[in-house]
């Protein structure tokens, strides 16, 4: 009951952001939002809340849910802490209203409120299109050639507002990849990122991010420690930037996180053999999550993953080594799309008990759980303002 009520009060925040617009946005936006207290679980859960807080799944092409749907079935049984929505779970007709009651419908089965998340950075990546009656959302290189601060907070904070109003609490944006190499398939080509300039990447990162807040909505930054100078996409295979990486691209992770202002972040699939001797992708590394993003930069909150049936992943590792690889690494929470062959898709009953064998086997200590849930829990538990 108490969790119903949690998550009420955050709906009710949501709504309540909807009527505050600053008269000077940018000035006004706080540079450091502490957490806002909420009521936690009174007692520690069992290991099967704790695996299922750290399972981020889509959900296929649904657009309703039905109590007997067995998607219901793995909230029901708290299998599942979060979803992430495509453009596929958009209604064709009626789209606002049939994804507001789409997400109503998935938080009522769960016990514990969802992160409800969706990747909506703007431009190409962008699934709340302006053909179904959403707001426009220009990229990331428009905003920064534009290179105003109040233009970049204004699209956001009309943006964060409708996502609020659908229900959505977390958005896998800005991202703060700096343009290092401008023939970047699916960074700089696809514009994806505010500049070439860290420092301008930054500061408009740092607007989008308090648009956001402002309007109640959660963020995630990506893709750590920085995605911009790769030459090819982690979609379709291994990116390796151990010759083309720059300091530099960590210089807006640590802006943000020194400002207070970073919620969580995303890690990528790239490779660089300075950073970790064994090569793996960032996901995978725990010098990469634990010595550079914790210990050298500070950060203390919740890491996802980029989704982890990206071929960079899923065709190097099996499933089992790949999730108590990212688990041992430092990640909270494991991002499964589902965008992928029927024959490759992965239930969230699946993953749960291939994570709870890890653990009950010794190959992941309960105690790396515990670190998971417990940021999770804080994350869900702040309302960003």
């Amino acid at each position: 009951m108490k969790w119903i009520l949690l998550c009420l009060g955050i709906l009710g925040s949501f709504n309540a952001c909807q009527s505050r617009f600053p008269s000077n946005p940018i000035s006004e936006a706080k540079d450091s939002l502490p957490p806002t207290s909420a009521e936690l679980p009174p007692a520690e859960p069992s290991l099967d809340v704790k695996i299922g807080q750290m399972i981020m799944i889509g959900i296929l092409k649904r657009t309703y849910l039905l109590p007997s749907d067995t998607l219901a079935e793995d909230l029901r049984a708290q299998r599942i802490g979060g979803i992430i929505l495509f453009e596929k779970n958009i209604a064709k007709t009626a789209s606002f209203d049939s994804l507001q009651l789409l997400i109503q419908a998935l938080q009522a089965q769960s016990t514990i409120p969802l992160l409800i998340s969706i990747d909506e950075e703007g431009g190409k990546v962008h699934r709340l299109k302006e053909k179904y009656g959403f707001v426009p959302m220009p990229s990331a290189a428009w905003l920064g050639k534009k290179n105003n601060l109040d233009t970049t907070y204004h699209y956001n904070l009309h943006l964060a507002k409708e996502l609020a109003k659908l229900g959505i609490n977390t958005n896998y944006a800005p991202a703060i990849d700096v343009a290092v190499n401008p023939n970047n398939p699916i960074i700089a080509k696809v514009e994806r990122s505010y500049s070439s300039d860290p420092q301008l990447v930054s500061q408009h990162a740092k607007a989008a991010i308090k648009a956001h807040h402002y309007a109640g909505v959660k963020t995630i930054v990506k893709h750590f420690p920085g995605h911009g100078s790769s030459a090819n996409d982690t979609h379709l295979g291994i990116a390796d930037v151990s010759k083309t990486w720059k300091e530099e691209e960590l210089v807006p992770f640590k802006s943000i996180i020194e400002a207070g202002l970073c919620d969580a972040v995303m890690t990528a699939h790239i490779v660089h053999c300075g950073l970790d001797s064994n090569c793996l992708p960032a996901t995978l590394s725990e010098p990469i999550i634990q010595g550079i993003l914790r210990k050298r930069l500070g950060f203390n909150g919740p890491v996802f993953s980029d989704d982890m049936q990206m071929n960079a992943i899923s065709k190097q590792f099996g499933l089992e080594e790949a999730v108590r690889r990212a688990i041992l690494a430092g990640v909270d929470v494991l991002v499964f799309g589902n965008n992928v062959h029927a024959q490759d898709r992965i239930p969230p009953q699946q993953l749960h008990a291939l994570i709870k064998n890890l653990v009950i086997s010794g190959k992941i200590p309960e105690s790396r759980i515990n670190e998971s849930y417990h940021r999770i829990m804080r994350f869900k538990s702040y309302i960003p303002h």
